[in-house]
């Protein structure tokens, strides 16, 4: 078996905006809080950090601020991934030398590929580092779908150890499960899905809900693997209605207000995103205080 680089939850984490650029501040009051409340890792410049619309140079500080701050506690996997081999290859050469423990590495979008590409595209990543690099399918964002026989093929790379798993497809999850054994770890990407996936072997969640609550969702995971498995179906029973407020709008937008809405300063999105709706600020603000009566 490959070595994990964290079993449990790792936080997607957001990144905070000022009219300048990157809050750094209260990006670090945040990473504190979550490594306070046992949070396994860091997933920096994802989805959720809205590294689509940072230029590179952000990304680089916002990345290198978090390995400092962060200091070895948790590792700090950096969201490298594009839809340009070339570009994925030079971040991650570059995140490699400042210290990162780990690379997520989402599907090319837009232009695309087939399956032989992403094969292709992924070897080049992998043989140009030494870390251990995580697959990121998320095929309702990029138009693009990591097969189970490709997770196969790409399970024979040594340092591709993982895949975060966001197709909502828990047939294919178990296929994936099936082929690649101990070869290729899963991740859920789904807040909503993180039982059934661990039920498949899954080792746990790359998750936004934890950006709220981190020491529930640790909890919910740890549990399972502790065979307090009513415990932790219940928990994720109960939190549907909070990951359903979540994900009410395009992520991040729900996440960020809700960030500010427990008292961090995290600001908008970044445009083409914008703030969330008054409808759904009320969703996510009831939600929230339904599940703060009996979790918080």
């Amino acid at each position: 078996m490959k070595k994990l680089l964290f079993k449990g939850c790792g936080t997607a984490i957001a990144t905070p905006f000022t009219k300048d650029g990157v809050n750094f501040e209260e990006f670090g009051k945040l990473i504190e809080d979550q490594i306070r409340d046992s949070i396994d890792a860091l997933i920096v410049c994802g989805t959720t950090g809205e590294a689509s619309t940072m230029t590179t140079e952000e990304k680089k500080q916002t990345i290198a601020y978090a390995v400092k701050k962060v200091a070895g506690r948790v590792p700090v996997i950096a969201g490298t991934g594009g839809n340009c081999t070339a570009s994925v290859i030079e971040m991650s050469i570059w995140a490699e030398s400042i210290g990162v423990d780990g690379l997520l590495v989402v599907t090319p979008y837009y232009n695309k590929t087939t399956q032989a590409g992403l094969v292709a595209h992924y070897e080049a990543i992998a043989n140009s580092v030494t870390l251990p690099i995580i697959l990121y399918s998320v095929p309702s964002r990029t138009g693009v779908n990591i097969t189970p026989e490709t997770c196969l093929a790409l399970s024979k790379i040594p340092n591709i150890v993982a895949i975060k798993e966001a197709s909502g497809n828990i047939s294919q999850v178990a296929k994936i499960a099936s082929l690649c054994q101990d070869e290729l770890a899963i991740y859920s990407g789904n807040d909503d899905q993180v039982l059934p996936l661990l039920s498949l072997g899954g080792v746990g969640v790359i998750s936004v809900l934890s950006n709220l609550y981190p020491q529930f969702v640790h909890d919910m995971v740890m549990d399972y693997f502790a065979g307090n498995f009513e415990k932790s179906k219940n928990a994720q029973l109960e939190a549907l209605e909070l990951i359903d407020a979540l994900f009410c709008e395009v992520n991040p937008i729900p996440v960020k207000a809700g960030l500010n809405m427990r008292g961090y300063d995290f600001g908008t999105p970044r445009l083409p995103l914008v703030p969330l709706s008054e409808k759904g600020s009320k969703m996510l603000q009831t939600a929230i205080s339904n599940f703060e009566k009996t979790h918080a």
